[in-house]
């Protein structure tokens, strides 16, 4: 009897220290709540879980920014890598490209060019390509190559996707540049150009391409979380939609009826804006124009809606 009432006592007793347990962590937790309340200020960073679909973490982007520019590094010096000829690649992987297409659509399919010398017509659309290419390519990979970094340590994940376009922004810079060299040198060969104001539109251009690719490469990379084999039709896709933009062949060459498909590629617009102020051809309209920039805003949008929705639980599907 003596040890029932004793094993009933450190019941009791095991009873009244969990509930005063209990008691304790709700009040420590109340605590802790009103304290954040209270003063936020005190705290480095307040990591919540992501409630608002439209939330860009701009802030956190901010704060993050020295890991944006690391990334932009490990992007810019690990694709030439040990590699023989290094960052000559950036120069001549737009010059071979601009030779093939001059060759094979210049001089044997005989396109037009809108009266342009065919090497500047051809390096003109392949430099506008390149990059929104590049954006979207890579951009689609944002999880998968990214899983064990994100698996590891909190950071914005939307720091990847930024960093993809600020490289990719650098690499523009340099075939750019090699566009210009190229058309000193027609200019002094006494090809006339004519450049007009529409060249202060080229920040806006890169921005649009730069959110196009950034739109439509989250959308991919948040679906390849689940459906690994969207990856592979992002490669060839990438080289259908440029057949159906005027980067081989100027808009005015197609026939007025299918024109209004083509038109319909966010992409066209700014390529023959670019041609247009640049090189003085092309057909230039504002209101298409602003129809790309519309589509680009959608576009990032929706990305980032169904990039939020797949960033807190990705990791159980990639």
């Amino acid at each position: 009897m003596a040890d029932i009432k004793q094993r009933d006592v450190t019941r009791a007793e095991h009873g009244k220290n969990g509930i005063q347990n209990t008691i304790m962590t709700e009040i420590i937790e109340q605590e802790i709540e009103t304290k954040m309340a209270e003063a936020p200020e005190n705290w480095d960073m307040i990591i919540k879980p992501q409630r608002r679909l439209l939330d860009l973490h701009l802030g956190d982007l901010w704060r993050y920014r020295d890991l944006v520019m690391l990334f932009v590094r490990r992007d810019v010096v690990s694709v030439y890598k040990q590699t023989i000829l290094g960052p000559l690649w950036y120069l001549i992987q737009p010059l071979l490209t601009t030779i093939t297409f001059t060759v094979i659509f210049g001089s044997i399919a005989k396109l037009p060019t809108d009266s342009l010398p065919q090497f500047l017509f051809y390096m003109s659309g392949t430099v506008i390509w390149t990059y929104f290419a590049e954006c979207l390519t890579k951009t689609s990979n944002t999880f998968v190559n990214n899983a064990n970094l994100f698996g590891k340590v909190y950071f914005p994940r939307l720091a990847v996707p930024v960093s993809i376009l600020i490289s990719n922004l650098i690499t523009f810079a340099i075939q750019f540049g090699l566009f210009l060299v190229f058309m000193g040198y027609f200019a002094l060969r006494g090809f006339a150009f004519q450049p007009n104001l529409w060249t202060l539109l080229t920040p806006v251009l890169v921005l649009m391409m730069a959110g196009l690719g950034l739109g439509f490469g989250i959308v991919i990379s948040s679906l390849t979380t689940k459906y690994r084999d969207l990856r592979f039709l992002v490669q060839f896709g990438i080289q259908l939609i440029m057949y159906a933009t005027p980067v081989i062949y100027p808009l005015s060459s197609i026939p007025e009826r299918f024109q209004v498909l083509i038109k319909l590629n966010p992409m066209t617009p700014i390529v023959e804006a670019f041609r247009y102020a640049y090189l003085g051809a092309g057909s230039f309209n504002l209101m298409q124009l602003l129809y790309s920039f519309g589509f680009m805003v959608i576009i990032v949008m929706v990305g980032v809606v169904i990039f939020n929705r797949v960033e807190a639980t990705f990791m159980d599907t990639v």
